[in-house]
């Protein structure tokens, strides 16, 4: 397999999806404070407005590009590479980070739910990629992310959607990274444990949830998520500059994981196990509070 030079970001124009707040808002000051002219993909528009603005402010440098779309429509995401091709036939940098979260067990989700994740976090990336692999391929020395999550490492209860999804994205990186490198493209695939980002305020709900239970899933789930975003933008961009194959961010990713691969069954066991505690801990927490 060759092997890749460094990443050079500066002059190189960098795609960037889920990039109005949380780890894509951070990876959007970052790579333009190293040089890269952006195309900035969300669905919400009022954000990546300001994190538009906010860059062209301290960057006036740069040219930046925001995009609104819905990234769970096949429409949408071919509208959004047929934009970035008309425009930019050398794109050095692609990053699949844009991504939602689905609760509720998997009789407890709708099948269009259960797409609707799925197209988001698994088919938008995977038609981004393949209809960018021209303007990647141009010029030598790109590289392409895609962002899976601890939940594309182990598979726990409540996550049917994410969890195949986040899997589905981690295994399409895999072979992307063997089959892209003599191309001169770079794959690194990104795990985030808890992030301190909206997607769990932002998380859709499984119709058939008891009510009853939401707040009280909402709130477990925010619990976990504390790591600072931007420490993890400043990971993300130094694995890409190593060429790095595979980044694991907070050990709430890197211990699950090892104890996956110590124990590819027995984990799973261990890992109910401790979110039944979780779980009661909470309700108990719900009741005295």
């Amino acid at each position: 397999m060759t092997r890749l030079a460094r990443y050079r970001f500066d002059g190189r124009t960098a795609v960037l999806t889920g990039a109005a707040s949380g780890i894509g808002e951070q990876l959007a000051y970052l790579l333009a404070t190293r040089g890269s002219d952006l195309v900035l993909v969300d669905i919400d528009e009022r954000r990546l407005t300001a994190v538009t603005r906010r860059i062209r402010a301290n960057h006036p440098e740069r040219n930046v590009e925001a995009i609104v779309a819905d990234l769970s429509d096949r429409a949408e995401v071919d509208r959004v590479a047929a934009t970035i091709l008309a425009q930019y036939p050398a794109v050095g940098l692609l990053i699949n980070n844009a991504g939602i979260a689905l609760s509720g067990r998997f009789d407890q989700v709708t099948v269009e739910e259960f797409e609707r994740v799925m197209n988001v976090n698994f088919q938008a990336p995977m038609l981004l990629t393949h209809q960018l692999l021209p303007a990647l391929t141009a010029t030598p020395g790109s590289h392409l992310v895609n962002v899976s999550s601890l939940f594309g490492l182990i598979a726990p209860a409540g996550q049917s959607a994410y969890s195949a999804s986040k899997f589905a994205l981690r295994g399409l990186s895999q072979v992307l990274h063997s089959e892209l490198a003599d191309n001169g493209v770079g794959v690194t695939t990104v795990h985030p444990g808890g992030i301190r980002t909206r997607i769990a305020r932002n998380a859709r709900i499984g119709s058939g949830l008891p009510t009853a239970e939401i707040e009280a899933h909402g709130r477990r789930a925010a619990a976990l998520l504390t790591y600072p975003p931007e420490k993890a933008a400043w990971q993300i961009l130094d694995a890409v500059a190593r060429r790095k194959a595979r980044l694991l961010i907070a050990g709430s990713a890197k211990m699950p994981d090892a104890l996956a691969r110590l124990m590819p069954v027995g984990h799973i066991s261990l890992m109910r196990a401790v979110t039944s505690t979780f779980s009661r801990t909470s309700k108990s927490d719900t009741l005295t509070g």
